[in-house]
């Protein structure tokens, strides 16, 4: 009984108060994110799931977008920041 019906709800709940709980900080980060990355705070990325099903993954960005004269991407050590540093230390 507890595979068929229980489990989801549960996994449910605990995902629901997790949010809960963790969405001011979320939104901290996003708003500081915004300003360091000078816009979108977000990355996304399509990956496959299960049954091989693609869903978009969002993660906070850690690089910015910054290019050289050519229009190609700097090397990262010049694109991570601070805050992006700090995200990737903590694994956020």
């Amino acid at each position: 009984m507890y595979a068929n019906g229980l489990k989801r709800v549960f996994d449910f709940c605990c995902a629901f108060v997790a949010i809960c709980c963790l969405s001011p900080f979320l939104l901290l980060l996003a708003l500081v994110g915004s300003i360091m990355m000078k816009g979108n705070p977000f990355f996304t990325q399509p990956r496959p799931g299960k049954d091989e099903k693609i869903f978009k993954m969002v993660k906070f960005r850690t690089m910015s977008d910054e290019r050289d004269e050519n229009g190609n991407h700097l090397p990262d050590e010049h694109r991570l920041n601070v805050y992006g540093k700090f995200l990737r230390s903590t694994s956020l």
